[in-house]
């Protein structure tokens, strides 16, 4: 049996290969994009030519939990299996999903039971329990920006490219969190570039239309190196292509920034290593930016900034100011180029 706690990308192998199949999955939890693409997994476990005969999608809500084990329980017609999935089981109350583990506990051999929670964790602490003990549960965590790095890079290897500490940084920038448009930009990249090509903050601006000079990673640098003149040049260009530049990207990657940074200077193990596992970081390239950052604002300071973006947060939605928000990014990054160390 496949094992019982996978990950989204050993499931997808496990589904794709077609071996060790489970009789019953469980899909949970508040990221929506990694439990819609493995319900098109399971929907292509069916030929398309058998789709009318073995492949059923119910919906909890309207279908009830009687009619899902009825379902369950008939057999594939001319064919080794049937696919029964069932969304929407969020909505259904936890007394309602647990009638469904006296099926799990014995399931049909020949159906493969898929129930979908899209968006929030399951109910139901007796099916929870037969499923760990007869099928597989992957949750679909949300990701945070600390975390999105890892999830970039191991997807563009999984793509069979290569990428540059600049673009790597590009991508998480403008991209985020948000998975659909990260899958899909960087599978138009695989096709652009090609198996084994490097992806360069030239290849991002061509072909996803992210500027490589001008983005919150040169921004950054430029604050770090305290390049005022290149750091308000960054700025116009923000407010001149507000779409692609959002101030909310920006102040975000300037909270990660500066908290990663308090995070850097108070570690008391000072070796790479003791960095490393206190930033939560897989490479040592990374520390480059922390290192060169803790040359040119300390901790009093490191302070100081943070309260200033927060200060930012607040004014940016009206509340204490009718300042436009690109003006106001720009007195956020003077008082960041001039921080004094106040605090309080």
């Amino acid at each position: 049996m496949a094992s019982a706690t996978p990950t989204f990308s050993e499931l997808r192998r496990q589904l794709t290969a077609r071996t060790s199949l489970a009789p019953v999955y469980l899909l949970h939890g508040e990221e929506g994009y990694y439990i819609d693409e493995l319900v098109k997994d399971f929907e292509n476990l069916i030929p398309e030519e058998e789709r009318d005969f073995n492949l059923y999608t119910l919906y909890a809500p309207e279908s009830g939990i009687e009619t899902v084990m009825d379902v369950c329980h008939r057999y594939p017609m001319m064919a080794e299996r049937q696919v029964v999935i069932v969304k929407e089981a969020q909505a259904v109350r936890a007394d309602m999903l647990n009638k469904l583990h006296n099926y799990v506990a014995q399931p049909n051999p020949t159906t493969i039971l898929v129930i979908s929670c899209r968006g929030a964790q399951a109910k139901g602490k007796e099916l929870l329990a037969a499923v760990r003990k007869n099928g597989v549960i992957f949750e679909s965590k949300r990701l945070s920006e600390r975390n999105i790095l890892p999830v970039i890079s191991d997807l563009i290897k999984e793509k069979k490219l290569n990428v540059d500490a600049k673009a790597l940084s590009m991508l998480r920038d403008y991209i985020g969190t948000d998975l659909s448009r990260l899958y899909n930009e960087i599978g138009k990249l695989a096709l652009i570039l090609g198996q084994g090509a490097m992806i360069t903050p030239e290849a991002i601006e061509r072909n996803i239309g992210i500027s490589k000079d001008y983005n919150n990673f040169e921004l950054i640098d430029a604050i770090i190196a305290r390049n005022a003149a290149k750091a308000f040049t960054i700025i116009e260009y923000f407010r001149n292509n507000p779409k692609n530049n959002p101030t909310v990207m920006t102040v975000s990657s300037l909270f990660n920034q500066f908290s990663n940074l308090l995070v850097y200077q108070y570690t008391r193990d000072k070796t790479q290593s003791g960095y490393m596992d206190a930033l939560g970081l897989r490479s040592s390239w990374a520390l480059k930016s922390y290192e060169a950052a803790a040359r040119s604002y300390n901790v009093r300071q490191t302070i100081e900034i943070i309260s200033a973006i927060r200060e930012f947060d607040t004014r940016s939605k009206g509340i204490g100011s009718r300042q436009n928000e690109y003006d106001l990014l720009k007195d956020l990054i003077f008082h960041i180029l001039t921080a004094r160390g106040i605090i309080g």
